[in-house]
């Protein structure tokens, strides 16, 4: 009988420099934005809020976060059929908004981000940058 099992996480070094990452591609886009990490169990591991950035924003990009790292894939992927209901039926914590991604490096899943600020398309492809600056996979990611 197995007794525990290990799941790799993302530390905080690396999540503060994808919030980083988010931050200074918002900047260069024009947006303000808050960026949240979590890790697999979707704890909080690092945010960031930029000045001016609208209060509903960091509620946004938290429940984005928690949905790529809970259902590992981009929270905008989910379905249309299920989007509401998983809602729902999550007291909110899931969200179908655009702006969420999995960390995912070589292959393996280290936490989620969440990106909220602009429109859901703007936060997608500033949450995609801070992946691809950050190193991580984001083949079959879309904006």
């Amino acid at each position: 009988m197995t007794t525990h099992i290990s799941t790799p996480t993302i530390t905080y070094e690396t999540a503060a420099r994808a919030v980083a990452c988010v931050m200074d591609a918002a900047a260069a886009a024009g947006v303000r934005a808050v960026a949240t990490v979590v890790d697999p169990s979707i704890i909080i591991v690092a945010l960031g809020k930029a000045d001016g950035a609208p209060p509903h924003s960091l509620e946004t990009s938290r429940r984005k976060a928690i949905t790529a790292a809970s259902t590992r894939k981009p929270s905008g992927a989910m379905v249309p059929a299920l989007a509401v209901a998983l809602e729902h039926g999550t007291g909110g914590l899931l969200s179908s908004i655009h702006g969420g991604f999995p960390i995912v490096f070589d292959g393996v899943l280290v936490g989620g981000l969440g990106v909220a600020g602009g429109t859901p398309p703007q936060d997608a492809e500033i949450a995609l940058a801070a992946l691809t600056a950050l190193g991580a996979d984001t083949e079959g990611f879309q904006a």
